[in-house]
């Protein structure tokens, strides 16, 4: 049989196929077209789980949909409208990338923005919503941008914003206003609300009242002293909820109340009674408000909590009107004492531990390579960075990056560690307890040759973290800034270690030490120094702590500048500052 007989006989047999292939590929893309119009109607009628289902296939490069970037920008308006911000976030990224010559690009964008906003990643949003072209989406950026900013609270996010876009009248504005609603100004927000005003031309007069010079603290009044002290203590037990859910998740509490309760036994063996008032405050600020509607709060000599925010503030302002001292047992958030003579933290604030890590790794990496930032995106971190940024600066040193990331999202995580900022840096300090930063920070530290491989420096937190090996926690190069550690060995521990299991039959939890440590510190300044022991505190040299390595408000401080530096020494922490 010859090879032109065998083409021949062949041939209807190709003619056939080729149209059943075309009627193929015409029904699919038929299909494909009804399934786009089915998902663009269920979306119209308010059913968007249904249309995120039918248009997210044909949104995707392998399916040749022709319409393939509506389908999935339709798909990213439907998961907006469930606040599904990371679904829409995704789909419009997949749009930028696999279709750039999209021709609605731009709404593509102006979405992207807002999705962005959603989220709390304001520099994205600002960056993606600059890429837009003037003459079209000039009103609407600006009312976006207005609405988003407007509810904008976290002041180090403001500094950043304000530092990268310093010619944006938009931003300089309602920095001003944000700064203007803050009610109290620090020397330097002062400064900076005064340059905002005469850079950008705006009516003084609206910013009169904020930019006048801060009125003096109110001086702590002079008490006589006296032979015992009333501490009122606002936690919020809940003890009208007897739910397991509810005792479990006030576990920390009882721990803390229990320290407390065992530092006033000791107050009272060393001859400094204490007696302790103890008020639920519940879980919401009402119930706060009824306690401090009690008249005997008032007598107080002092006040011990409350753990939540917003109760912080309340109790705070409390305390400065009746000028009772107050102190925060759990917050290290340094904004809540600015300006307020009668209220404490316990702990070093996040912006103090930043200023002093920043003082340590100055002296212990030097100055003369760059360092890299990297911080969860959140207000105590953000305020850490802000602390070790201007710190390290001042020391000398450069940060060559900076980066914000969120700890939930494996894509910001993961952009935050670059291999290539890291090569040639001297360390690089990490401001995050969640679990997933750890083993993200060693996977990208490992990228880097061994010689030239940077110092670490992390908080204390993450040597209890399961995910972390032995052999890394212990590295040559990484070190922890660890304001709770505290020498499990030592005999203060073992002590307090062995009366808090004769009373509660358990060991102590890091409350009930905290709660122990807070009290024996500030009963005996009671004793010392009496109700108004603010100036005291001031000009006393560093204390050793019975637990912990001690607490100090030299100067005036109203969180304390102890900040212990260590690292492990053959896993066994060895303390350098």
């Amino acid at each position: 049989m010859t090879n032109s007989y065998r083409a021949a006989t062949h041939q209807p047999w190709r003619l056939l196929v080729l149209p059943l292939l075309l009627l193929s590929l015409l029904a699919s893309a038929q299909g494909q077209l009804t399934r786009y119009r089915a998902g663009k109607a269920q979306l119209d009628q308010g059913h968007f789980a249904v249309a995120m289902q039918e248009l997210e296939p044909l949104a995707q490069p392998i399916n040749h949909f022709a319409q393939a970037p509506d389908a999935g920008y339709l798909y990213a308006v439907a998961a907006t409208r469930l606040g599904q911000w990371a679904e829409a976030e995704q789909m419009l990224n997949l749009i930028r990338n696999q279709y750039p010559t999209y021709a609605s690009m731009g709404e593509v964008l102006y979405l992207q923005g807002q999705v962005s906003f959603e989220q709390g990643d304001y520099d994205t949003a600002l960056r993606t919503l600059g890429q837009l072209p003037a003459e079209q989406y000039a009103a609407p950026r600006e009312a976006m941008q207005a609405n988003y900013l407007a509810k904008l609270k976290d002041h180090a996010t403001w500094q950043r914003l304000q530092k990268r876009y310093p010619q944006s009248k938009l931003i300089g504005r309602l920095y001003a206003d944000y700064l203007l609603s803050t009610g109290t100004l620090t020397d330097a927000d002062r400064q900076q609300l005064d340059a905002l005003v005469a850079q950008f031309k705006l009516d003084r007069s609206r910013y009169a009242a904020a930019l006048a010079p801060a009125a003096a603290p109110v001086a702590p009044k002079a008490l006589p002293r006296k032979g015992t002290y009333n501490v009122g203590v606002l936690l919020p037990f809940e003890l009208q909820d007897n739910s397991w859910q509810t005792q479990r998740r006030n576990q920390f509490v009882t721990d803390l109340y229990a320290g407390l309760r065992l530092a006033q036994d000791s107050l009272q063996r060393a001859g400094h009674p204490v007696q302790l008032f103890a008020y639920d405050t519940g879980a919401d600020t009402l119930t706060l408000k009824s306690v401090l509607a009690l008249p005997e709060l008032a007598g107080m000599d002092m006040l011990i909590g409350p753990v939540y925010k917003s109760g912080a503030k309340l109790l705070a302002r409390y305390a400065r009107e009746h000028q009772i001292v107050c102190i925060n047992p759990l917050s290290q958030d340094g904004s809540l004492v600015q300006d307020n003579a009668y209220h404490y933290l316990y702990s070093p604030s996040a912006a103090t531990q930043g200023r002093v890590a920043a003082q340590f790794a100055a002296v212990s990496f030097g100055t003369g390579r760059p360092a890299v930032l990297l911080h969860e995106d959140s207000k105590d971190e953000n305020d850490f960075a802000t602390a070790y940024q201007a710190a390290y600066e001042a020391a000398g040193g450069h940060i060559t990056a900076s980066h914000a990331f969120r700890p939930e999202d494996p894509a910001s995580l993961g952009a935050a560690f670059l291999p290539a900022e890291l090569t040639g840096a001297s360390h690089v300090v990490v401001a995050s307890d969640a679990r997933k930063v750890g083993p993200a920070a060693f996977l990208a530290l490992g990228t880097v040759p061994a010689a030239s491989r940077p110092a670490l420096l992390v908080p204390g937190t993450w040597l209890d973290n399961p995910s972390l090996g032995v052999g890394q926690l212990g590295s040559a190069g990484v070190y922890y800034y660890h304001p709770k550690y505290f020498d499990k060995n030592g005999l203060g521990y073992r002590r307090f270690r062995q009366l808090y299991l004769a009373k509660q039959n358990l060991p102590p939890s890091v409350f009930a030490s905290q709660g122990f440590e807070l009290l024996l510190f500030f009963g005996n300044a009671l004793a010392q120094y009496g109700p108004a022991f603010q100036g005291g505190l001031a000009s006393a040299p560093p204390q050793p702590g019975a637990i912990f390595e001690g607490l100090s408000y030299p100067s005036g401080a109203h969180d304390s500048q102890t900040v212990p530096l260590l690292k492990l020494s053959n896993l066994e922490p060895q303390l350098l500052r």
